[in-house]
């Protein structure tokens, strides 16, 4: 029989802007939107790591988190 002992998710998630829109407001959707993925990641209890956020030139963002799968511990992965 086997058990997870700890997992975690790596992900480069991309917040895009929408149809290609570079205005002012386009990028502060996108700002927004990365602002309530965080906020639900804290509202739920997801342990995680920001190891990266990059402003792309077209005003989206790239972020390169790790975090919790589910509900399984994450053991020490999130200390790396």
């Amino acid at each position: 029989m086997k058990r997870i002992k700890a997992a975690v998710l790596e992900q480069l998630v991309h917040f895009q802007l929408k149809d290609g829109d570079t205005s002012k407001e386009a990028v502060y959707a996108v700002q927004q939107e990365l602002k309530k993925y965080k906020e639900a990641l804290d509202r739920t209890g997801t342990k995680y790591v920001i190891l990266g956020e990059e402003t792309q030139p077209d005003g989206s963002i790239i972020l390169h988190i790790k975090k919790q799968n589910g509900v399984q511990p994450v053991g020490s992965f999130l200390n790396d």
